[in-house]
């Protein structure tokens, strides 16, 4: 996977006409930036929502207050309901959540420090990947991002 994918992603994204949007959470918009870096990103970038807070989680995004109460912030299931609520949000095609623990601290060890879930929604469903990083704070969220990134590129690609 490219480690700086978002020229290859603009590129398929403007040659299959597909748009996106994302939902951030420990990343703190780094996605949504790095997309608005590239020139032409307003043909195919819809917005961002960055979901600090599980207030916004749940009246930006849409998140179940009983996902936020059952399983957490940073959990599988709020990825998802994050992801699905971006693309809502935004009308895209594609749409993709990042949510986590970047450190250094507030990690436990059912959810240690580095975990982290991203998010896909798109037509045909939505998915979400886990990691666990073992950078600093700024190198956690960079790895979300990339990650991000790339999974956003793959679900672009497998589009028509």
């Amino acid at each position: 996977m490219p480690e700086f994918p978002e020229e290859q992603l603009a590129a398929c994204l403007s040659k299959k006409k597909l748009t996106v949007a994302t939902a951030e959470s420990c990343t703190g918009g780094q996605v949504s930036d790095r997309i608005t870096n590239l020139a032409g990103a307003s043909n195919f970038f819809l917005g961002g929502i960055v979901a600090y807070s599980n207030q916004a989680k749940l009246s930006l995004l849409g998140v179940d207050e009983a996902t936020l109460n059952q399983h957490g912030a940073v959990s599988r299931e709020t990825a998802l309901e994050m992801a699905v609520g971006a693309r809502r949000v935004f009308s895209a095609d594609l749409a993709v959540s990042i949510t986590g623990i970047a450190g250094p601290e507030g990690g436990t060890a059912e959810k240690p420090v580095g975990l982290t879930w991203i998010g896909i929604s798109s037509e045909a469903g939505a998915s979400a990947v886990r990691h666990i990083w073992d950078g600093d704070r700024l190198a956690n969220k960079r790895s979300s991002a990339n990650a991000a990134l790339n999974l956003l590129l793959e679900a672009a690609g497998q589009r028509e």
